[in-house]
């Protein structure tokens, strides 16, 4: 399986929280029993020219490259995937300590009833099976994508270009 990376696109998400519900149905999270979805959203108000503008995020583990919750966890229950490039964790030695979430800048980390570590595993086994993200399958905006890291380097460095290019083109 190639590295996988989840983008999102503010300026599609409508929060609609479908993300939120399915990460919930995927993973038998209960909020009657104050359990948190691994994918939470939030809306995001700003002014502009004397009008409010309204924009919504789509929050889970970022699965950053270099996790910083997997040099902070003193038990060894994160790790980086070889295979898919998520970040997973096996909380069977969990402490309990906080330090993964402390170290993470996205609040992705939680701690369940038995004060065991949980969070998002970018759905890794559907992955496995060949089928996308809960999350990002309920998405009706395609506001959420997860693709091979190849397709988004690719479309990236083409975005580089068209944009070096015009600015070229408007220098000219």
């Amino acid at each position: 399986m190639e590295k996988m990376i989840f983008d999102f696109d503010p300026s599609k998400c409508t929060a609609c929280l479908a993300c939120v519900m399915a990460c919930m149905d995927q993973n038998d999270i209960d909020a009657a029993h104050h359990q948190h979805p691994f994918r939470n959203a939030a809306e995001l108000e700003s002014e502009d020219g004397g009008s409010q503008k309204f924009s919504f995020l789509s929050v889970a583990c970022m699965h950053c490259e270099d996790a910083p919750c997997v040099m902070g966890c003193p038990s060894s229950c994160l790790y980086k995937d070889p295979e898919s490039g998520l970040t997973l964790y096996d909380n069977t030695n969990c402490i309990g300590c906080h330090s993964c979430a402390m170290a993470c800048p996205f609040g992705a980390p939680s701690f369940n009833a038995e004060g065991k570590m949980e969070k998002c595993d970018g759905c890794v086994e559907r992955l496995r099976r060949g089928m996308i993200p809960a999350c990002v399958r309920v998405c009706p905006s395609g506001a959420l994508t997860c693709r091979p890291a190849s397709e988004y380097h690719e479309e990236q460095m083409e975005k580089s270009l068209q944009a070096l290019s015009r600015q070229i083109l408007n220098q000219a």
